[in-house]
């Protein structure tokens, strides 16, 4: 045997403490052992790893029946691990226990042995089991040393065990490009034990003298993380579980694959759950555990809430809502009927930071709930309240009396809604930039001219079957900064108004003249002239016939979209005409234009594919065609 350096050993006061210790396979060089034993028991600070058992120290010397006896009594009358650490022997005490190790150790009470330790390591959680000496082999007895790592300690490439106890040999590993013969001793138990240092290095000096000693490959350790430390012992030496945080630490890119959702940073899971829906949130994802519970609850998903549609949604839901998020910026109910003036006067009272409000068709809603947001959200910039029946002027006027930041307004198909209030409205809110009316049937061109003259930062106006006159539409003209105008069904527009307001507002982009019987081709070809800026004009149910498409064609450079649909006096040449002279027309519809034939249409679809032509036949293919890419439908020849 080759000499090694003896190393002191740091144990409690003046003996090693019995929770230090671990088993080992029962080797022979005793002596070197108890002479190791012998010079580092005067050291004092015991530690204890994550991973501990308890056992009894084996050194080479018999003892009597008597005195191992005693000691067994003493040894089983442990009661708690405090007393076990308190249980400290003599050098001497030492040499007389190795005979009678394995009935001592079958003695240990059980309350004695410490659960399985929790590791932490790389960001990955690992139960590591307490390796439990468990007593099956009668025939062989086993020694104790520290497990302390000293000179005579070496590190054994790890197996897998199953909870507490040592699974079977491990097989297939690699030694030198042939296999490991395990141990016969070891194999024949269920339990394979760490050998000793004495007899691995008198076991690795014989096998030397035979043959070249052998490399273990690492192996996955019983806590899914192996031990990357290659270690060299003997071939037919059974393998060990040392539970080593170091080792761990190596083995962190193979636990990689370990790693769940919840490992990445919060920020991250956060960005990841703001493209659900409140329902998914609230239904679905945080019910997976507390951690997606409390980063659903975060108060950024809380600044802007939808809850259009849920029909589950009440005046409690509200008012739970209000008093726990006080940050609500913008929120939506539309289309919840069971939300009532006092759940959303409520909310308006505990959140005095909303911006956007938007609840359309909520016809059980009235001025009470518009009022107190007015009332206590001055910072209001759009309120969108279309199809509420009991709407009236005085909601109105408090938006024009406390919100002078309002920009954005819709108040589609609020029947009750007159001049009066919209000129309370104008007056009190000059930053309005968006204001939407449709079928309001009490707002005349009084209205009209109160927002052109008090709001002129007006940049979408619509008056959508209102009954407006071109009286009241020439008040636009005063609007510089329009850009989106909607005139349709106006009953009485006559083409020189609609041209006067094409020739003042320079900026116009977007005008709608749809089902306006008066608008005629002449209306038309000014239009295609004047309207530098303009981009999408819409003439659906128009009295126009080619000569306005041909115009188009001719005139304007800037207009992408056409949509003459049921314009019954379009032909082919007036499709033909603009598609062959537009260099900006992108799309042409020319639904239920029955004197433009499918063949033609096809024919420009060939030629011009950079227009999309809309028809019924068109739309049909398009549909058709979307269906096939989608799978919906089986893509054959005779698929009708």
């Amino acid at each position: 045997m080759h000499h090694r350096k003896k190393k002191k050993r740091n144990c409690f006061l003046q003996g090693p403490c019995m929770l230090c210790f671990i088993i080992h396979s029962n080797t022979n060089g005793l002596d070197e052992e108890s002479d190791h034993y012998e010079t580092g028991v005067n050291t004092s600070g015991c530690r204890h790893n994550s991973v501990t058992a308890i056992s009894v120290p084996g050194v080479g010397v018999g003892i009597g029946a008597a005195a191992a006896s005693k000691l067994a009594e003493r040894y089983a009358s442990l009661a708690s691990p405090e007393d076990c650490s308190k249980f400290l022997l003599s050098p001497r005490e030492l040499a007389l226990l190795e005979d009678q190790g394995r009935s001592l150790l079958s003695s240990v009470p059980a309350k004695l042995i410490p659960q399985p330790v929790v590791f932490r390591t790389a960001g990955v959680s690992l139960t590591v089991p307490i390796p439990v000496p468990v007593p099956v082999c009668s025939s062989d007895y086993t020694d104790m040393v520290c497990k302390r790592k000293c000179s005579e300690v070496q590190r054994c490439t790890p197996c897998k065990q199953p909870r507490c106890a040592f699974s079977g040999q491990e097989e297939g590993r690699e030694n030198g490009g042939g296999e490991e013969t395990p141990n016969s001793a070891s194999s024949a138990c269920e339990a394979p034990l760490c050998p000793d240092p004495s007899s691995a290095a008198s076991s690795s000096s014989s096998s030397s003298s035979s043959s070249s000693s052998t490399t273990t490959t690492p192996a996955e350790g019983c806590c899914g993380l192996g031990h990357s430390a290659d270690v060299a012992h003997c071939s037919n030496s059974p393998p060990c579980c040392h539970h080593h945080h170091d080792d761990n630490l190596q083995k962190a890119p193979e636990a990689a694959e370990h790693l769940s959702i919840n490992h990445l940073p919060s920020s991250i899971l956060l960005k990841v759950l703001s493209h659900l829906t409140v329902k998914e949130r609230c239904l679905c994802a945080s019910l997976v555990c507390k951690y997606w519970r409390d980063l659903c609850l975060d108060f950024q998903f809380w600044k802007q809430i939808d809850l259009s549609g849920l029909q589950q949604v009440n005046d409690d839901l509200l008012v739970k809502i209000a008093s726990r998020r006080q940050n609500v910026t913008e929120i939506n109910i539309s289309d919840c009927r069971r939300v009532h003036d006092h759940g959303v006067s409520t909310l308006a009272a505990h959140c005095p930071g909303l911006q956007k409000y938007t609840a359309y068709r909520c016809k059980q809603l009235g001025d009470a709930s518009l009022s107190s947001l007015a009332t206590h959200c001055p910072l209001l910039v759009k309120v969108h309240v279309g199809n509420q029946d009991k709407l009236t002027d005085e909601a109105l006027k408090k938006l024009g009396e406390h919100c002078g930041e309002l920009k954005d307004i819709h108040l589609g198909q609020c029947y009750s809604v007159t001049d009066e209030g919209m000129v309370a409205l104008a007056k009190g809110c000059p930053k309005l930039q968006r204001l939407y009316l449709q079928e309001n049937k009490l707002v005349t061109d009084r209205s009209v001219r109160a927002v052109a003259e008090h709001c002129p930062e007006l940049q979408f106006v619509g008056f959508m079957g209102c009954p407006v006159t071109s009286q009241g539409v020439i008040h636009l003209t005063a609007l510089r900064n329009l850009t989106v105008l909607d005139l349709r069904h106006i009953s009485e527009l006559n083409n020189e108004t609609v041209m006067e307001v094409v020739r003042k507002c320079r900026h116009l982009s977007s005008l709608n003249l749809c089902l306006n019987w008066s608008i005629n081709d002449k209306c038309v070809e000014i239009i295609a002239k004047e309207g530098r800026s303009l981009k999408e004009l819409y003439l659906v149910s128009c009295k126009i016939t080619d000569h306005a498409l041909i115009a188009i064609g001719q005139y304007s450079s800037t207009i992408e979209t056409v949509d003459a649909g049921w314009c019954k006096d379009i032909t082919d040449q007036g499709a033909t005409q603009i598609a062959q002279t537009s260099k900006s027309l992108r799309y042409l519809g020319l639904m239920r234009c029955d004197k433009v034939n499918e063949e033609t249409v096809e024919r420009l679809v060939v030629q011009y594919p950079h227009i999309v032509f809309s028809t019924v036949m068109q739309d049909c293919k398009r549909t058709l065609e979307r269906a096939y890419q989608m799978g919906w439908i089986p893509n054959t020849s005779n698929a009708s």
